[in-house]
């Protein structure tokens, strides 16, 4: 039966189990809008294409599988770009389908146009337009590939709203199962020679597509053969933080102590992590001489390990196999490291340590109440800023699957992230901190909650500020403030005229009632935390930085 290429497209995406997207209208895809009508998919209709391409970028770290959305031609795409750069540097899979002209109108500079293959192709692991409507399936069943193959990533197809709304009669195309490259025996067992005789050795593990089932494989190699896990920037649910073998995160602000230990190192056992600029600050604590560490590197993509770091073993493998291979090898008989993995783990015991910030609210106290408090299935979201360090420090995740951020830094991520967890898993609590310049990126999103039911709560650490930036201006520019300081609204008002609940917290003491309050109302709930003017980091105060400048 002939049908439009919109209800081809979605007949397509229902055959590969898409069950939601997130969009933003244009007329330039009324055929997929239409093809969507009463398909049994849910279409989250967001209030700005960034807004809707981070929620599909959270949908694809939770599931695993694609998330899908729908934006329209020049500015919509543009707009949507700060997702997709997010998925390209988290290793997420993404599938955004984009509205295009008409096909005989291209190259003319017509309303809207771009192109995508040139806009997109730095950013996205493929970049293609249909000119076909029959050729869709085919299309879009690469793309599904594509996005989840090797180290997964975004995909971008562009849609001729002509091509949209042509006939076919093409069917269905299933999706090839996609099994990634596991270990064999001989490279498990030269890991845990080269394991055998180290002194030093440290687990790093990062990466995306990871599991419950990865996350518990990694517990019992660890303890097995006694070795330190250190987690990549916002990774830190790949390992149960209670674990005696759990010593820390390599991330923004890392514990000096965590870092002078991954420097002391002398073999580094790389887990699906890219092992970048973040965990080495720079590339200074390890060098990409790595001089005097022995480096196995296991990651799904064949061409990552060996980019920057001299490598000695790289074995392409998808990170749970590779766990659940060194899951099942034979423990390393002679362990010698025993006193420095114990070492490690006081070092990030001592680390979880407050230190006490300024003001009647802090910080620090609020992020190790909700560490005790919440159930340890909540899921945590954050974006970008220092706000997002106390919970870096002092949050322990305790299960797979509970934090929800980007790696990429993206500001305005954790309230996105947040209404697409509460979508996702309406079941479970979803808690989102953010700072005031963070969550202003993004709030308009308050209505797609509001409209799509998901209940967030949302914690907003209000400081008057771009707190991160502020930082390094006093650090190289003391006292000359430019461009950092913030004008804010009244957050609890702004969410009650959302329809939402809202709180003003002033005094920490008022924070578990104030919270107690907002579960309780089952709606999305905004708790604003007016923090002190000097309240800057987790170590250090606003005057204590300027002086820091001032001395260097």
């Amino acid at each position: 039966m002939a049908r439009h290429g919109g209800q081809v497209l979605v007949d397509q995406l229902k055959e590969l189990g898409v069950r939601r997207v997130f969009s933003v209208p244009g007329e330039s895809f009324l055929a997929a809008l239409d093809g969507l009508h009463r398909s049994g998919i849910e279409n989250v209709v967001c209030r700005h294409e960034g807004g809707a391409a981070m929620m599909a970028e959270a949908a694809g770290k939770m599931t695993g599988r694609p998330g899908v959305v729908f934006v329209t031609r020049g500015p919509g795409a543009t707009n949507a770009s700060a997702g997709i750069h997010i998925a390209r540097q988290d290793s997420t899979p993404l599938v955004m389908f984009v509205g295009q002209i008409a096909r005989g109108h291209r190259d003319r500079e017509a309303f809207q146009e771009l192109n995508y293959r040139a806009v997109f192709g730095t950013m996205a692991k493929w970049v293609a337009e249909v000119d076909q409507v029959d050729r869709l399936p085919e299309y879009v069943v690469r793309a599904f590939r594509v996005a989840q193959s090797g180290r997964p990533g975004p995909v971008v197809l562009a849609l001729p709203e002509d091509m949209l709304s042509s006939l076919c009669d093409a069917q269905v195309l299933p999706l090839p199962e996609l099994a990634p490259p596991a270990p064999d025996k001989a490279a498990v067992g030269d890991v845990m020679d080269r394991l055998a005789n180290a002194k030093r050795p440290l687990v790093v593990v990062g990466g995306s597509v990871w599991s419950a089932r990865a996350a518990d494989d990694l517990e019992q190699f660890a303890r097995k053969n006694d070795v330190p896990v250190a987690a990549t920037f916002r990774r830190q649910d790949y390992l149960d933080n209670s674990s005696e073998h759990y010593v820390g995160d390599l991330s923004v602000g890392m514990n000096p102590a965590l870092a002078d230990r991954l420097r002391d190192a002398d073999f580094l056992l790389l887990i699906g992590t890219r092992f970048g600029d973040i965990p080495t600050n720079g590339y200074e604590l390890v060098t990409p001489e790595a001089e005097g560490k022995v480096v196995v590197h296991v990651h799904p993509d064949p061409d990552l390990p060996g980019t920057w770091l001299r490598t000695d073993l790289a074995i392409c493998a998808g990170a749970p196999d590779m766990l659940r291979a060194l899951r099942r090898a034979d423990a390393v008989g002679d362990i010698r490291w025993a006193d420095w993995r114990a070492q490690a783990r006081a070092d990030y015991e001592e680390w979880q340590q407050p230190v006490e910030t300024p003001g009647a609210v802090k910080m620090e106290a609020v992020v190790r109440w909700l560490s005790d408090t919440l159930p340890e299935d909540a899921i945590v979201t954050n974006g970008a800023g220092n706000y997002a360090a106390f919970l870096h420090r002092y949050f322990r995740f305790k299960q797979h699957g509970t934090q929800l951020a980007p790696t990429s830094g993206s500001m305005g991520y954790g309230f996105p992230g947040a209404v697409a967890a509460s979508l996702q898993h309406p079941d479970r609590m979803v808690v989102c901190l953010a700072g005031d310049g963070c969550f202003q990126m993004t709030l308009n999103e308050m209505s797609t909650a509001m409209q799509h039911g998901a209940r967030p709560i949302v914690i907003v650490a209000n400081n008057g500020r771009y707190g991160t930036i502020r930082m390094h201006q006093e650090r190289t520019y003391p006292a000359r403030v430019s461009g950092t300081d913030l004008a804010n609204p009244d957050y609890a008002t702004l969410a009650r005229a959302y329809g939402g609940h809202g709180e003003v917290v002033e005094n920490g003491d008022e924070f578990p009632a104030a919270f107690a309050r907002a579960r309780a109302a089952g709606v999305l709930s905004v708790i604003e935390l007016r923090l002190d003017s000097e309240a800057l980091s987790t170590g250090l105060t606003l005057s204590a930085t300027r002086e820091l400048g001032r001395a260097g």
